[in-house]
């Protein structure tokens, strides 16, 4: 299930790309299968032990292009073990919600990519995170959890004041924005309430089979209700 969008933020051969908090690597799979050169980069070192297996079990099915490469580090998104503008893209989906110093986060990002280049930015939307923290005090105050609620306009001003320029967003994940107030609603660790668990099969089937209306009503709701907004930034060049 990807966040972002490849047509706005296009990869292929000859870029290097930093998926930056990339959890269990959804995107950065994308990225190797478009034929980049991708870094998988996360502070939970086992999450990235799968990552890895996976970069290697997609190279053994003949899914990675030739001359594209994969490599996964552990490290903290404020003092990356990177070189100044390193990379031509950068992936940053779900993460800055979780850093209280997102500002300093978002240097090092901008400190990363070389002049020219592009970042996909995504945090969770302001209203369907809104619900989820009213409904459910430990939804946002678990250990790990998300710090704050953005608005749009509060992301770009970040952004903007780091440096970078702004350009287009859109919302996504639409359909999962529900399932997030149901979990809430029933206790947001509780996956074995019924009604939880007959969102999440929904999602599931909607994940493997996007069947057509479900992709219209997905397009209908995400500009009302999508889970996550992303946001394409550029450093000058």
């Amino acid at each position: 299930m990807l966040t972002v969008d490849f047509g706005r933020l296009p990869v292929g051969p000859g870029n290097r790309v930093l998926d930056l908090g990339c959890g269990g690597g959804r995107h950065a799979f994308e990225v190797l299968r478009r034929g980049a050169d991708v870094v998988a980069f996360d502070q939970d070192a086992a999450e990235l032990d799968t990552v890895a297996g996976m970069f290697a079990a997609m190279d053994k099915a003949g899914e990675v292009p030739s001359g594209a490469s994969s490599d996964t580090v552990v490290g903290d998104a404020l003092a990356m073990p990177f070189e100044d503008a390193g990379f031509d893209r950068v992936i940053a989906a779900e993460v800055l919600e979780h850093i209280p110093d997102d500002m300093a986060a978002m240097r090092e990002i901008f400190r990363v990519l070389k002049p020219g280049g592009r970042a996909a930015i995504t945090v969770p939307s302001f209203l369907p995170e809104r619900i989820c923290w009213a409904l459910d005090e430990d939804y946002h105050t678990a250990p790990g959890g998300h710090v704050r609620i953005y608005t749009l306009a509060e992301l770009e001003a970040k952004l903007k004041s780091t440096g970078f320029e702004i350009g287009p967003h859109h919302h996504a994940h639409g359909l999962h924005a529900p399932y997030w107030w149901i979990k809430c609603a029933v206790g947001v660790n509780n996956d074995e309430h019924p009604l939880a668990k007959a969102y999440h099969e929904i999602l599931v089937w909607d994940i493997m089979a996007r069947p057509a209306v479900t992709r219209l009503a997905e397009s209908v709701l995400n500009p009302l209700i999508g889970k996550s907004v992303v946001l394409y930034v550029r450093k000058p060049a």
